[in-house]
């Protein structure tokens, strides 16, 4: 016997393999840990070659930790060299940045349709102002792997970005100069000057305007400060106020400005201008240029000299922009430094929402924590944005697009903010037959349990919410993860697949994947889950998703799955196959890192596939783990053809055409092809090296077929092109057997001879071959017999003239009384019934004859016995005893024509099931269509009558009673002495008897209606019983009446006292019946009588609709109560009186005669 072995085994010897990637040859490209290298893997092709990108995104640049990332070449050399390509370097221009832990790499997006890809640093931040604001950062490289631009989505101009210029009066009336100068340098310390934040320039003016430095001169609040300490008072007569205004706007503005930046011209004078008519219009022109001015009266002239400043101070109001908050005034020069924080407060709470209304949402994105490649540009997720609830952005040609937070606001509702439910976690797109292109973000910590939404962005900022899947469980992470899976390559997405890898399942962090599958009309409908190994433990099974082209050949995409915690933190992944509609639930292959090499850990926290790497058409597979990445080879899939020919199609065992071991036997010829059919491209030489077993599938001891050729060596060994056949014959003979019925089973086994190299075979294909070979059945018709088979039976039960045969069951009532001829009469010490069967074969061979055996409730099924010596064997296998059906086989292996077969039946009553009747039906099948299968049944069913072994007897010593005189007064009035009558009633035999009546007739009721006693009770021993009691109402008045001395009550002289029930007894069950009550004194008082017999007659009897029948038609038992009475005699007083008076006559005449003598 060959067992069929897995084809994840290999066949016979060799490692598991499990399928078709490739663990034993696997590339392990190593690099920093501390780096973190491996986070992220993307294949890629660029600069006409293959590479692998490599985020690191803990990598350091001098002593910041910006990370970075790596191409390595993509081939089958052992040492691969990885290049740093320094993308650290990206910036904005004209922004304080800060690098430090940047986190670039941390997100990889390879395009292939311009060989590009995007690296992101989501934790990217730049100065504003005192913070700094985390809004993230990408760079895009072209397939030259040159730095083409930025990408910043979430970036916003600092609410610092200002031009501002000082206007300083340095007329000789300034006095003294160093406060104006102390003034200055105090102010631009408050100033947060730098690129992207505020730019400084000064004006003097006088009688002439002269810029002090433009504002791009410096970049720095400490060159300022510098440039201003040497700034000296220019001097003049005059204040001419207004051309510095005006030359402070279309000079110091235009050189060194910034088109979108706020200007703001700070004004500080300390006298009315000499050509103040020219105000109004330079003030005008100022904010037409959305310039806002402020204006600082300085009135230390005035006050000094006693002159009334009111003039001087409507003047200056009228420059300030808004005289209520831009207009400050001072005592003198040494009062400036008063309202220098006033003054920047003032300038600085010009901040504020910027035109788009986003100000203070995106300050802390964190855009491009996730990314995606979309046809006209990028989607970055931004987990921090608005409160970290999160956004999705978009970066086009035309520029960014950013969906105002009301888009967010019916899926994320406000009440929900303090939970931070991080939507941008995962993003990607699906391409949906209604839809088009949708866009896809998880949000894992929404309201706990996660959330994943589809949407369409338009380029115009007009975000729209579809659909929202949600998660199940609290903490899961659900939607951390995604990945959408176009199933057979026609450009629409037939599956999204979400990750929840912190799903909690037994006690564990398993993880799990949600199937989703996408309808024609755009729905996403549950589709089931996938999860890890059972054995696993904590696992993050999801944590990393990537789809892979096909990989099996069967046209169909497949997934793979991170799990990078399993096996105590070395991590492992997941290969499932696609299929038609949906992914396979079960895992084809998980390999572990301990797999592929001992020291790897996190192996699995970013997959990828989606190239051929070393040139051999296959697409193989990327993983990532913590200091390396790994490139693991996909194996080419064949399909192993096999074909069994028999020669002759049948075997005749009729015809014995050899002679093997000194026998006769039929001697045959197979031929055993195989063929190699690739299911994946397979490189040169297109060899398969296998390894096949071929033989017959015989349990028994005695095979029925045996090879000719034992002794070469199984398996065998054979290499095998893909453009040909290879065939062998084996000979082999079939023995005399008695089992024609079920077909020989030669079967072939094919599998490699090295199970880690080469191409592997496709599980979904069989490799074992498994092929009948029949026997010829000697019929007229190959096909099919055409058998007879008739069968005829009878029972050993008695009818009524069998069982009343006998001399002492004559007057038996079933024989006295005429009853249906149908009925059977069971005797009492029957245990079992008998059918005599026999079997014959009219027709051709019947073959898998098969006797099916039904019966009644009452009978339990004993055995079958042949009648007569017979090659036709009969084989009832056991079942359970309760059973109503049985079945046996009957073939040797088949029933020859005219072939008899005798055998009986044996069943036992039952003993828990009793029935009124018996039912046994016989029916034979075959194979073969039968030619009158009306005589293959035979129903036998007989009506029963039982005969009850009934055991009636009585106490036989029954009470006698003396009735004196004397107890008239010692018992109560009317009460006499108790008696108790006794009866036994015994069930010898095995069947139940049911309604059996006991009748009890006390004849103790005089003519005049006198009762003698009285019944008080009936009590029955037996437990189970259900019957009634009823007992015969009696007058209660008394007749005297004379009885004779010796005389007996029964039915002829005396009315009786009626007690009856019905009582139902098991077999081997007795009761005892005892009936109680007590003498009646008044009436036997009444009755002269020295001697009474009062005749206690019981009967049972049994209806003559009941399944059972007595030996006696009613048994009848008496007990005679004997009573006995002494009889008072008194004289009458006139016998007394009289003898007195003869007495005293007699005794004068003696006494006279005395006397006389």
């Amino acid at each position: 016997h060959l067992d069929l072995l897995s084809v994840c085994l290999g066949l016979f010897s060799g490692r598991r393999t499990c399928f078709n990637i490739d663990t034993r040859h696997a590339k392990i490209i190593e690099g920093s840990k501390e780096a973190q290298f491996g986070y992220t893997v993307q294949q890629h092709e660029a600069d006409g070659q293959k590479w692998l990108l490599v985020g690191a995104p803990f990598e350091s640049s001098g002593e910041h930790q910006t990370g970075d990332v790596y191409r390595c070449p993509l081939d089958r050399k052992p040492a691969t060299n990885c290049t740093r390509l320094h993308l650290e370097k990206v910036s904005l221009n004209n922004v304080f940045e800060r690098k430090e832990k940047m986190r670039l790499g941390m997100t990889l997006a390879s395009n292939p349709k311009d060989n590009s890809f995007v690296a992101c640093g989501p934790l990217w931040s730049y100065e504003c102002g005192s913070s700094y604001y985390s809004t993230g950062i990408c760079s895009r490289v072209n397939s030259s792997f040159d730095f083409t631009h930025s990408i910043a989505p979430a970036f916003q101009r600092c609410e610092t970005y200002m031009d501002i210029v000082i206007v300083l009066d340095g007329s000789n009336s300034i006095y003294p100069w160093y406060e104006v100068q102390d003034f200055l340098i105090n102010v631009l310390q408050k100033f947060y000057v730098g690129p992207g934040q505020i730019q400084v320039g000064v004006v003097q003016y006088g009688e002439r305007v002269v810029n002090e430095f433009r504002l791009d001169d410096f970049r720095t609040v400490e060159e300022v400060v510098a440039a201003a300490k040497n700034i000296d008072q220019r001097g003049g007569e005059e204040t001419r106020t207004a051309l510095a205004i005006s030359v402070a706007r279309y000079s110091a503005f235009k050189h060194g400005g910034r088109p979108d930046a706020k200007k703001v011209m700070i004004v500080i004078t300390d006298g009315e201008s000499h050509d103040s008519p020219n105000l109004r219009k330079v003030v005008e022109e100022s904010e037409k240029d959305n310039i806002t001015l402020y204006g600082i009266a300085v009135l230390g002239y005035y006050n000094r000299r006693g002159i009334n400043p009111e003039a001087f101070l409507r003047e200056i109001k009228f420059i300030a922009t808004d005289p209520e908050e831009h207009f400050f005034s001072v005592t003198d020069e040494s009062a400036l430094k008063d309202i220098v924080d006033a003054l920047g407060e003032k300038i600085f709470s010009l901040e504020g929402t910027n035109q788009n209304g986003t100000a203070f949402g995106l300050q802390m994105s964190q855009a491009g924590f996730s990314s995606h490649i979309v046809e006209d540009g990028i989607l970055v997720g931004a987990v921090g944005a608005y409160d970290w609830n999160g956004a999705v952005l978009k970066e086009t040609r035309q520029g960014k697009v950013i969906p105002p937070k009301s888009s967010y606001m019916k899926e994320f509702p406000e009440e929900l903010k303090n939970h931070g439910a991080y939507l941008g976690y995962m993003v990607s797109s699906v391409i949906s037959a209604q839809h088009g292109q949708l866009y896809v973000a998880g949000a894992p910590r929404f309201n706990h349990t996660g959330k994943v939404v589809i949407f369409t962005l338009t380029n115009s900022g007009n975000l729209t919410i579809l659909y929202s899947l949600y998660g199940q469980q609290i903490g899961s992470y659900y939607g951390s993860e995604l990945a959408p899976i176009d199933l057979d390559d026609d450009g629409l997405t037939d599956l999204l697949l979400v990750g929840a890898p912190m799903y909690f399942y037994k006690g564990w962090e398993k993880g799990r994947v949600y199937i989703y599958t996408i309808s024609l009309q755009g729905f996403f409908i549950p589709d089931g889950t996938l999860g890890p190994s059972e054995k696993t433990h904590d696992s993050r099974f999801g944590a990393a998703m990537s789809t892979l082209p096909d990989l099996n050949g069967d046209g169909f995409s497949e997934l793979v799955v991170g799990a990078p915690l399993e096996d105590n933190h070395k991590g492992a992944i997941y290969l499932f196959y696609g299929q038609q509609n949906s992914i396979q639930p079960k895992f084809k292959q998980r390999i572990a890192a301990g797999d592929i090499f001992p020291g790897l850990r996190y192996f699995g926290r970013s997959v990828h596939g989606m190239m051929d790497v070393n040139g051999d058409e296959l697409i193989d597979l990327s993983v990532g783990a913590l200091g390396a990445a790994v490139l693991l080879w996909s194996r080419s899939v064949v399909r192993v053809g096999i074909s069994i020919h028999f020669e002759p199609s049948k075997i005749n065992v009729f015809n014995k055409d050899c002679i093997r071991g000194g026998r006769e036997v039929s001697c045959m010829l197979a031929t055993v092809c195989l063929n190699i059919t690739p299911r994946t491209p397979i490189t040169d030489p297109k060899t398969v090296a296998l390894r096949y077993s071929f033989g017959f599938e015989e349990n028994g001891y005695f095979p029925r077929a045996v090879l000719d050729s034992t002794e070469e060596p199984q398996p065998r060994d054979v290499t095998l092109r893909t453009d040909s056949d290879y065939c062998q014959k084996v000979y082999f003979h079939v023995h005399e057997v008695t089992d024609y019925t079920h077909p020989l089973i030669f079967s072939v086994n094919v599998g490699l001879q090295n199970a880690d190299e080469g191409p592997v075979l496709d599980d979904g294909w069989p490799t074992s071959l498994q092929s009948e070979l029949p026997f010829w059945n000697g019929c007229d018709n190959d096909d099919q017999c055409v058998p007879n088979l008739v069968l005829q039976s009878s029972s050993d039960l008695l009818d009524r003239r069998q069982f009343c045969g006998r001399r002492e069951r004559s007057t038996w009532p079933p024989c006295v009384h005429q009853r249906t001829s149908g009925e059977r009469l069971v005797e009492a010490s029957r245990r079992k019934v008998l059918v005599e069967a026999r079997l014959e074969n009219r027709g051709e061979n019947a073959y898998g004859t098969i006797l099916h055996i039904t019966h009644s409730a009452n009978l339990q099924f004993s055995s079958l016995v042949l009648k007569t010596p017979s090659d036709i064997a009969i084989e009832c296998p056991n079942s359970d005893d309760q059973s109503l059906y049985r079945t046996c086989n009957i073939s040797a292996p088949f029933i020859r024509s005219f072939a008899p077969v005798y055998f009986r039946l044996e069943f036992e009553f039952s003993r828990s099931v009793f029935l009124n009747y018996v039912q046994i039906t016989l029916r034979v099948s075959s194979e073969g269509e039968e030619m009158s299968p009306e005589d293959n049944i035979n129903d036998i069913y007989h009506n029963l009558k039982y005969e009850a072994d009934i055991l009636f007897t009585r106490d036989s010593s029954p009470s006698r009673f003396e009735i004196k005189p004397e107890l008239v007064q010692s018992v109560p009035v009317g009460t006499g002495p108790p008696f108790n009558l006794s009866y036994q009633i015994q069930n010898l035999g095995m069947f139940p008897v049911s309604e059996l009546l006991f009748t009890l007739n006390v004849f103790a009721v005089t003519r005049n209606a006198n009762a003698l006693l009285r019944l008080s009770d009936l009590d029955i021993t037996q437990v189970f019983l259900s019957g009634t009691f009823s007992f015969q109402v009696i007058k209660k008045y008394f007749v005297s009446f004379i009885l004779c001395y010796l005389c007996s009550q029964n039915a002829s002289t005396s009315d009786s006292l009626l007690a009856q029930c019905r009582i139902n007894l098991f077999p081997q069950g007795d009761v005892s019946i005892t009936a109680t009550g007590h003498l009646n004194l008044q009436s036997l008082l009444a009755v002269k009588f020295k001697r009474l017999d009062l005749v206690m007659t019981a009967v049972v009897e049994l209806s003559p609709s009941s399944p059972m029948f007595l030996h006696e038609e009613r048994p009848m038992r008496h007990i005679i109560l004997e009573i006995r009475k002494e009889e008072e005699y008194r004289i009458p007083i006139w016998v007394i009186v009289g003898s007195t008076l003869g007495g005293l006559q007699l005794l004068a005449l003696l006494v006279l005669a005395l006397w006389k003598v």
